[in-house]
């Protein structure tokens, strides 16, 4: 017998400081649907990831998301535009470039050190 349909996948994304790694998001473009003082989940489109009020150092230190856009170039642009670097200090946000692997990738870490990779894929 096979298992029920998946209705829905999310991954748990830890914080250092919850409220502030929240209005991070909030800032970057992300929607707030729900929360509370453990967890958020937070929209972007049609996609959804779970804010967790929990951190582990090496646990974030070797988290990653990737969201792949339409064009990473566009990307950099806003996260340049609303000086997302300067307004979350120590952060990593480095602009677009092609990857071995094909895709276009826009780096940038959230403030409790989770990695994310903004990627398009360009046709050559």
């Amino acid at each position: 017998m096979e298992p029920s349909r998946v209705l829905d996948l999310k991954a748990f994304v830890p914080a250092k400081d919850y409220a502030k790694s929240k209005q991070f998001y909030l800032d970057l473009g992300f929607h707030l649907n729900w929360g509370n003082d453990q967890t958020s989940e937070l929209q972007i489109g049609e996609f959804r990831f779970l804010l967790q009020n929990f951190y582990a150092e090496a646990y974030a230190a070797n988290f990653m998301m990737h969201l792949q856009v339409e064009d990473a170039d566009r990307w950099w642009e806003h996260v340049t535009d609303i000086q997302l670097a300067q307004k979350y200090p120590g952060i990593m946000a480095k602009p677009p470039t092609l990857q071995p692997w094909g895709l276009r990738v826009l780096y940038l870490t959230d403030p409790s050190g989770v990695l994310w990779h903004i990627a398009d894929r360009r046709n050559a």
